[in-house]
C-alpha cells in the first residue's frame, strides 16, 4: 500500500491540522508543496507534480477562502480559483492513478433557507445565499467532479463538508477573514488599547455552528480511512458527501460574549445593524458521520481559548490579510 500522501494547502488552517494529525499518527510519507514550489491554478503545471511523485492519497484542503466582506468584494476570485483548483488537482489524481482523495468543501453549498440542521440531501434543493453563492457554487463543483470520476472510473474520491471552523494558522483580518478570528483580534486590540466598546457586525441573532480545525483534520483522517463498503453503506453515488460538525450551534452575540470571556475584555458590545447578517442559520446535521464512528471533542470555549492563546503567541507573524 502507497502511504505517500499529497496535502494540497498544507500553509492553510486545515491542511496544516491534516498535517499535524498524520504527523502524529506516524506511518505516513507526506508531500506538501507551497505557492511558490507549485501553482495550483497551473494545470500543466499541476500535471507534472503527480506525475513526478508516487502519490497514493490526496487531501484537497488548498481554497481561496473568506469572510462576507471578501466573498462580496471578490466574487470572480472565488468562482475561479476554486474552480481551477479542485479541477486540476482531481484531474491530475486521476490521470496518475491516485486512487483516494478527500475533498474539503463548506456547508455554504447549501440553500440559503435549508431546513435546520441542514442533511445531506439539501444539496440543491433551494436558492444559495448570495454572499458567498459563487464560492458555493465551485465547492458543489468539487462534490459533483468527485462524483463524476467514481462513477465514470471507479475512484474512490470523497468528500466532507465542515461547519465554520476556527484555529492556529487562521486569517485573522479584522475584515476579510471569518468571524471567529476577526472578532478575536478586534477583542484582543481593544483589551490592548483599552478601548470601552467593541463593534459587531450584523444584528447579533444568526445562528452559527464552530468546530475546532484540530478535530476537523480527525475527522477527514478518519473519513478518508474508512473501508470502502462502510463509506459505501452510509452514502450514494449521487450523494457521497458526509456534513463535518459538532450538531451544537450558537447565535452570533452568544459567540461575541464568549470571546469577550475569552480575551478579558470588559467593556460594551455594539452591534452594527447597517452591516449584513448572512444566513439566518447554519447548524449542521452530522447524523451520518456519527454513524460511521467519528464525533468532535472540543468544546467551544475551549477551543476558542486554546485558539486565542495561539493567536497571542504568533500575533506578529499571524495570517492578517
Amino acid at each position: 500500500m502507497n502511504k505517500t500522501i499529497f496535502v494540497a494547502g498544507h500553509r492553510g488552517m486545515v491542511g496544516s491540522a491534516i498535517v499535524r494529525q498524520l504527523e502524529e499518527r506516524g506511518g505516513y510519507r507526506i508531500l506538501t508543496a507551497t505557492r511558490n514550489e507549485l501553482n495550483l491554478l497551473d494545470q500543466v503545471a499541476v500535471q507534472r507534480y503527480f506525475a513526478e511523485h508516487s502519490i497514493g492519497q490526496v487531501y484537497l484542503a488548498a481554497a481561496k477562502v473568506g469572510g462576507i466582506q471578501a466573498n462580496n468584494s471578490y466574487p470572480a476570485e472565488f468562482i475561479y480559483q476554486n474552480l481551477m483548483i479542485e479541477a486540476n488537482i482531481i484531474h491530475a489524481a486521476h490521470q496518475s492513478g491516485v486512487q483516494k482523495l478527500l475533498f474539503l468543501g463548506s456547508s455554504c453549498i447549501y440553500p440559503k433557507h435549508a431546513e435546520q440542521p441542514m442533511r445531506e440531501d439539501a444539496l440543491l434543493t433551494g436558492v444559495l445565499e448570495p454572499t458567498n453563492e459563487p464560492y458555493a457554487i465551485a465547492k458543489i463543483a468539487g462534490i459533483k467532479l468527485c462524483e463524476s470520476y467514481n462513477r465514470q472510473y471507479g475512484r474512490d474520491y470523497r468528500s466532507v463538508m465542515p461547519t465554520n471552523l476556527y484555529g492556529p494558522n487562521d486569517n485573522f483580518h479584522p475584515e476579510n477573514s471569518h468571524v471567529i478570528p476577526a472578532m478575536m483580534r478586534r477583542f484582543h486590540e481593544a483589551v490592548q488599547s483599552g478601548q470601552e466598546e467593541v463593534v459587531i457586525w450584523g444584528t447579533g441573532t444568526p445562528m452559527r455552528e464552530f468546530l475546532h480545525v484540530d478535530d476537523m483534520a480527525a475527522a477527514s483522517v478518519h473519513v478518508m480511512n474508512l473501508a470502502g463498503t462502510v463509506y459505501q453503506a452510509y452514502t450514494q453515488p449521487m450523494l457521497s458527501h458526509i456534513n463535518v460538525g459538532t450538531g451544537v450551534d450558537c447565535t452570533i452575540r452568544e459567540l461575541a460574549e464568549t470571546l469577550a470571556k475569552v480575551t478579558g475584555f470588559q467593556g460594551a458590545l455594539r452591534f452594527d445593524t447597517t452591516k449584513p447578517d448572512g444566513t439566518p442559520r447554519k447548524l449542521m446535521d452530522v447524523s451520518r458521520l456519527a454513524s460511521l464512528g467519528w464525533q468532535a471533542g472540543i468544546d467551544l470555549e475551549s477551543g476558542l481559548q486554546s485558539t486565542y492563546e495561539w493567536f497571542k503567541a504568533h500575533v506578529d507573524d499571524a495570517r492578517m490579510g
